[in-house]
């Protein structure tokens, strides 16, 4: 039985229609940019092309949460059977390492970009791309899920959770048997598919920064539009990650990392297609060639 936020009929409905609505833009925002770039030929560079793997990852990563969260809001009786909590845990934990690693090839696309422009055609040809986005998914797959299988939870006492979906880190409290080992894989997936990703981006930022300021001052500022909206995302989505996996979880009570989860795992998904679309100009004026067209 999961929790939720509250047993209030009254304020479930509050959130239900907040989550819906919530879930609405996401659905549209990912599908919105998904359609453009498949559509528009102009787009179809490497850097739009894992731009539209990360929101077919936040459409689906949103549509594995947020319908039992607003099945459960309406019935308030929060009751998952075992096999719905098991797929919720590996698909969360695979399209949030797909995520992580899609961020990581979207900052080196944007460093050969600026600080290797010459061998950018080279370096990132069709052909190395989609081997990256194939590394990038079945990578994913290794480090999220496969441990997972592997070390399956014997679930003991799966009366209730204090959260709004199944996930791994609450999970694991059901098990009637030690979890240090569960505890220790996580802390060593944590580190490869977050931590190390994040010292990759942030390195890769610092060659971009000391490339932008040796160029002259009439182009730094479409160096910087195109990194932007990256860098923005990439605060929102590791910031929360780090919080919730990688820092001290003694220190955090069970709402805290409950709240947290919403954050990464609704609003970030729904965020991401709006920045990219508000910080890009090809794709708002692709969005304004489109209602242009629309209307004549």
């Amino acid at each position: 039985m999961l929790l939720g936020f509250s047993q209030n009929v009254k304020i479930n409905l509050l959130l239900f229609f907040f989550f819906l609505i919530i879930y609405i833009i996401t659905l549209f925002g990912n599908g919105f940019m998904v359609c453009v770039i498949i559509i528009s030929s102009h787009l179809h560079t490497p850097m739009y092309f894992f731009l539209c793997n990360l929101a077919f990852v936040d459409f689906f990563y949103s549509s594995s949460t947020v319908p039992k969260l607003l099945v459960d809001l309406l019935s308030s009786s929060g009751k998952t059977p075992l096999m719905i909590c098991f797929i919720q845990v590996h698909v969360g934990l695979f399209l949030g390492g797909t995520e992580c690693l899609l961020l990581v090839l979207m900052a080196y696309d944007r460093y050969v970009a600026i600080c290797k422009p010459l061998y950018y055609l080279v370096l990132m040809r069709w052909s190395i791309c989609y081997r990256l986005i194939t590394l990038v998914w079945v990578s994913s797959f290794i480090m999220s899920v496969l441990p997972a299988l592997l070390m399956p939870v014997r679930a003991c006492n799966p009366n209730q959770l204090n959260h709004f979906v199944c996930e791994v880190l609450v999970v694991i409290k059901m098990s009637c048997e030690s979890t240090e080992k569960n505890e220790i894989v996580i802390i060593f997936i944590s580190f490869f598919s977050i931590v190390f990703p994040f010292v990759f981006i942030l390195l890769s930022y610092v060659c971009i920064l000391s490339s932008v300021l040796k160029i002259r001052s009439s182009q730094r500022s479409k160096a910087f539009s195109t990194c932007s909206s990256h860098v923005t995302v990439v605060s929102l989505f590791y910031g929360t990650a780090l919080i919730m996996y990688c820092g001290p979880s003694s220190r955090y009570s069970q709402n805290f990392g409950k709240y947290i989860s919403v954050f990464y795992a609704i609003i970030i998904p729904m965020l991401n297609p709006l920045i990219y679309s508000l910080k890009n100009k090809e794709v708002t004026k692709t969005f304004l060639s489109t209602n242009r067209n629309g209307v004549h």
